[in-house]
């Protein structure tokens, strides 16, 4: 599989999670922190796999 597939896949994560960060702020606080930091480990992950 090219990495690209892979970075690709996982910013699509990252972007999908932002949309739960989004939805649940105003509802569940802790729960939207979890899927912030799930964001910015799918995030980072995804540009650490391109360099």
């Amino acid at each position: 599989m090219p990495k690209e597939v892979v970075v690709i896949g996982l910013l699509a994560l990252a972007g999908f999670l932002a949309g739960g960060v989004y939805t649940t702020w105003k509802t569940a606080k802790f729960m939207a922190i979890v899927l912030l930091v799930l964001t910015v480990v799918a995030a980072g992950g995804a540009v650490l796999w391109l360099i």
